[in-house]
């Protein structure tokens, strides 16, 4: 008898164990994903901003289509749905909009529906998070 609650014992104690290393991890996980939500901010100058961005005419030249959502809540985890935020350090990236093309590091086509947003060139997606 004293064994098996020797046992029961240790089997409590490794499921503690296992649950704080589950606890753990999910932790980790959760707020990673935070990490790669799409708050933006537009700054002023190039030079504040991680990338720069480039807004095109057709949907066809972007390498991501963006959908402007309505609150903070609602933004994307790297799937082109963006809030902008009112203060940059509220902003997961801090972006600038360029005059030309070729000065930038993404193009991109803002849509009407979240439902189109997304990726058309996937190799840039690093660029976001």
């Amino acid at each position: 008898m004293l064994l098996i609650g020797r046992v029961i014992v240790v089997n409590i104690k490794n499921n503690s164990i296992m649950f704080k290393y589950l606890f753990s991890f999910l932790f980790l996980f959760i707020g990673s994903q935070s990490t790669f939500s799409q708050k933006v901010f537009s700054t002023d100058y190039e030079s504040q901003a991680d990338i720069s961005v480039f807004v095109v005419d057709y949907e066809s030249q972007c390498d991501l289509k963006v959908y402007k959502v309505a609150y903070s809540s609602q933004a994307g985890n790297n799937d082109g749905s963006w809030f902008f935020v009112e203060y940059e350090s509220q902003a997961d990236k801090k972006i600038y909009f360029v005059e030309y093309e070729s000065q930038a590091d993404l193009n991109i086509y803002f849509v009407d529906y979240e439902s189109q947003a997304g990726w058309r060139e996937r190799n840039k997606m690093h660029l976001l998070f």
